[in-house]
């Protein structure tokens, strides 16, 4: 293992600082849906969760994006999509509470937010990445996100990275932030980052969002690169609740303040600089699926054995998708058919009478299903074993050598209370 684990977040590679601030976004949108106003409303006195943060570098950066393969995209996707084309931004804005998307005036809107984080940060327009997060088809107020800029700029700092973090959550229950430390020619290299999501989360790209930065010295094309080859095996092996967001972006930057030899090509130092980003991205990944709406327990999918890496990913991303396997982990009922059903039906070739099943947690292990049949076991283990926070389900084939992990959690009354409601 090449890196290790660090405290911090976005703020802690060389060169980037941070804040985040409530601005009123959320009531301001709250507060229209409620009496059906007009966008251009007064907007009420911010009083609730912070709602707009910024993050800044001292210089411009080589900069990628991934985003979400939903047809229906938050303007801000294709406003930061323009703006990253020459591979380079040097500052972040994103808003939580309104994901501006599906409104006539989205773009203008999201091209107004880049305007006014550059005018507050002195730099070019075109170099700010844009993203919002909250409820999709109501007008976003500006006036708030003005105010809140303007708060900001006189506040960015090393230290304000966790606010940033706590202002880009919705539904989250917790702050998703992380840094990470690994050597490339000789030089100590950080990469650190924020995330948010808890529902709307079938990650395809792809609500989450995720921003990352870096001190390494690499091209935009190689963080590109980097950021698909990383989040195929992490935020695209998440879903919490099988709806692929309007908004997800997962966007990097690098300031190159580490030292190291500029990475341009898949050498050794891209290899170590993706297997930590790949760390990363993957510790982020369970918290996202453990922070699902009104979820209880984190549910980790191994799938080994499969005729290819293609078939166990497949197969792993059914199991955890399946609203029949997730009600049976809420409910810690150890019931194998569940999983043997998500497997046949998840479109992947298997031999189903090889297939073995077994679940895992701090309590123990059990095996429920040998050779594709259900076994008989001790139900009171079983359920011990189930009523854990964080359960594995394991699968073992007899297909090849194909491997991968998904990353879900269980279904319970709360989700449906949470999204009922989830406008008002």
């Amino acid at each position: 293992m090449s890196y290790t684990f660090i405290n911090g977040g976005v703020t802690a590679p060389q060169g980037f600082t941070a804040n985040g601030v409530c601005a009123g976004v959320k009531a301001a949108t709250s507060a229209a849906i409620a009496k059906n106003a007009k966008d251009d409303s007064p907007a009420p006195i911010p009083n609730g969760k912070r709602d707009l943060a910024l993050i800044a570098c001292d210089k411009p950066c080589a900069a990628a994006a991934i985003f979400t393969k939903n047809l229906v995209k938050s303007d801000t996707i294709y406003v930061t999509q323009k703006h990253l084309e020459n591979g380079v931004a040097q500052a972040v804005i994103v808003n939580s509470g309104n994901a501006n998307a599906c409104n006539p005036d989205g773009y203008e809107k999201a091209e107004a937010m880049a305007k006014l984080a550059a005018d507050a940060l002195g730099i070019d327009e075109t170099n700010v990445i844009v993203a919002s997060t909250g409820v999709i088809g109501q007008p976003l107020p500006l006036s708030p996100i003005e105010s809140g800029v303007t708060a900001l700029k006189d506040i960015l700092s090393k230290d304000g990275g966790t606010n940033a973090a706590e202002a880009i959550m919705t539904t989250d229950t917790v702050k998703k932030e992380w840094a990470v430390q690994t050597v490339l020619g000789g030089k100590t290299v950080t990469i650190g980052g924020i995330a948010k999501g808890s529902g709307m989360i079938h990650i395809n790209m792809g609500t989450t969002l995720s921003f990352v930065t870096t001190d390494a010295a690499i091209s935009s094309e190689m963080l590109r690169e980097a950021l698909v080859a990383a989040a195929d095996v992490s935020y695209n092996m998440v879903s919490v609740d099988g709806d692929t967001s309007t908004n997800d972006t997962l966007a990097i930057l690098a300031s190159g303040y580490a030292g190291n030899a500029e990475i341009t090509e898949k050498n050794a130092d891209y290899d170590t600089f993706l297997e930590a980003l790949t760390a990363a991205f993957k510790a982020v990944a369970k918290q996202l699926a453990a922070d699902g709406e009104g979820a209880t327990k984190l549910l980790i999918c191994n799938v080994s054995g499969a005729k290819n890496e293609a078939a166990a990913k497949t197969i792993a991303k059914s199991i955890i998708c399946s609203s029949l396997v997730k009600a049976a982990m809420f409910g810690a009922d150890a019931n194998c058919g569940r999983i043997l059903c998500a497997i046949g039906y998840s479109g992947a070739d298997v031999n189903v009478n090889k297939i073995d099943v077994a679940y895992k947690s701090a309590a123990g292990e059990i095996l429920v299903c040998q050779n594709g049949c259900g076994l008989a076991f001790d139900e009171a283990k079983a359920e011990q074993i189930l009523l854990e926070n964080e359960i594995e389900i394991l699968v073992t084939l007899g297909d090849g050598d194909g491997s991968a992990e998904a990353y879900g959690c269980d279904l319970t009354y709360d989700y449906v209370k949470i999204n009922g409601d989830y406008r008002t």
